[in-house]
């Protein structure tokens, strides 16, 4: 079989299996009441986001936890096809030489930081911050980041022996044990950088969407073919499609920490899985933008007591100026189309 119709034949089967349980899904949430509140807002680093709310406060009621559905589906799918794909006879091809490690590793991220982000949302809706009872800081999330963060690393590191950043024009930079530190340090941002561009209807999940059809190009090349990683992509985009469908403007449902988290940790161990972290960071410029701006501001007004942009991330510097939401949400798109292709490029050089 070619392994490109296989690959586009999962992405629709992932399609069609989200489309029949979203409605369902989003009544679910309904009935559970997981719906954004009408209150005043923190971002990923705890501070209050008035402009934020001040922008969109006509959004609350809306359903929040899309991202569970989406990790569900795609786990699920993912633990069924690879088997079924060895069953078959179709030939499992891998850059890494510990196949089951590698799987592993992917569902590791992926539900790991998904409970975390499930958890953080739950907090929220239940006030379980103002009560004290499993209240959660934003300095005890990033330690829990972190220590996932970490294991995650040394699975790389130990069980796949990744050790390497490829660097476009000079090849592999060997980094040796500090490989650690610099994957954790990569799997943290990237979840807090998708998590912090999350604020506006098919902001991050139209990114993310593109994004992920650059890197699933780069693991179905010649030099790069990974069956796993591309099996795993191909049904993560066609999940994150369909759930995309209902989240552009008006969103009828939002992804959720327990996505954005998930989502943004997943994408940074794919480019960690692949080699190609440099490139991931250039195909993803639009998050590295977003969560640079944030920290940028968090740190100017707690060291110079005074912002250096009007709001921050930079999505709502451009609201604040007048930008309509879904006016920066197509150009974001179409600025992160051209990313994704420069990206890809660096990569195959």
């Amino acid at each position: 079989m070619n392994t490109s119709a296989l690959f586009l034949g999962l992405l629709m089967f992932s399609f069609i299996v989200t489309s029949i349980l979203i409605v369902p899904f989003i009544n679910m949430l309904y009935r559970l009441r997981f719906q954004r509140a009408q209150q005043k807002t923190k971002d990923v680093f705890g501070a209050f986001t008035t402009i934020f709310d001040k922008f969109h406060a006509e959004k609350a009621g809306t359903p929040v936890g899309g991202g569970f559905l989406v990790i569900v589906v795609v786990s699920i799918l993912f633990a069924l096809i690879i088997p079924a794909l060895q069953l078959f006879g179709i030939p499992i091809i891998s850059i890494h030489t510990n196949l089951s490690a590698e799987i592993q590793i992917l569902f590791v991220t992926f539900l790991s930081f998904g409970a975390l982000g499930l958890y953080d949302d739950i907090k929220k809706f239940f006030k379980l911050e103002s009560s004290g009872f499993f209240g959660m800081r934003m300095r005890h999330k990033l330690f829990v980041q972190i220590t996932l963060a970490l294991l995650i690393s040394c699975m790389l590191y130990f069980q796949l022996h990744i050790s390497f950043v490829n660097v476009p024009f000079i090849d592999n930079f060997e980094l040796g044990v500090f490989f650690i530190p610099f994957a954790s340090f990569t799997i943290v941002a990237f979840a807090n950088a998708v998590n912090v561009t999350d604020g506006l209807d098919g902001l991050a999940a139209g990114n993310l969407m593109i994004t992920l059809f650059g890197l699933w190009f780069l693991s179905i090349s010649d030099s790069l073919m990974d069956v796993p990683i591309a099996t795993f992509i191909a049904l993560w985009l066609g999940a994150l499609i369909s759930f995309l469908y209902f989240n552009v403007y008006p969103a009828r449902m939002f992804m959720g920490d327990v996505g954005s988290m998930a989502f943004g940790a997943a994408l940074a161990v794919v480019g960690l899985l692949l080699g190609k972290i440099i490139a991931l960071i250039i195909i993803s410029s639009f998050f590295v933008i977003e969560i640079t701006s944030s920290l940028l501001q968090l740190l100017s007004k707690k060291f110079r007591k005074k912002k250096i942009l009007p709001a921050a991330p930079f999505h709502l510097t451009l609201q604040h100026k007048g930008w309509e939401e879904p006016k920066i949400v197509q150009r974001a798109w179409l600025v992160q189309i051209m990313l994704t292709i420069f990206g890809m490029w660096l990569a195959l050089l």
